[in-house]
């Protein structure tokens, strides 16, 4: 079990901005900008290896939730949504997660 499961689960405690019945979306206690929530489906899914077919819907359900993460948020100016996949690829909880940053100037290229 991932600590995005316990987070699911109400087991430990999130600053959540936005949910609904397949996805959930907290600020990140490391935060690398200013603005940084992670987007988590609740399906437990370990990185973007692990979908099947069957995930489609849910995916497409992830990435049009950005969005209305983002205007939740209040931001305007842009953001940049990053998934991190695998250990060498910068996964540290493998439960699929999106990075949402914003409220500076994010540069290219990245980390």
């Amino acid at each position: 079990m991932t600590i995005f499961t316990k987070i699911i689960n109400g087991e430990i405690p999130a600053d959540i901005v936005y949910e609904d019945k397949h996805c959930l979306a907290f600020r990140d206690v490391s935060r690398q900008a200013p603005t940084h929530v992670l987007l988590i489906p609740r399906k437990p899914i370990e990185s973007l290896d692990h979908l099947t077919p069957d995930d489609s819907v849910l995916m497409g359900h992830l990435l049009m939730t950005v969005p209305e993460v983002a205007k939740t948020l209040g931001i305007s100016d842009g953001y940049r949504t990053v998934i991190n996949t695998g250990e060498h690829g910068g996964q540290s909880v493998f439960h699929l997660h999106i990075h949402i940053l914003a409220g500076r100037n994010l540069t290219w290229p990245p980390g």
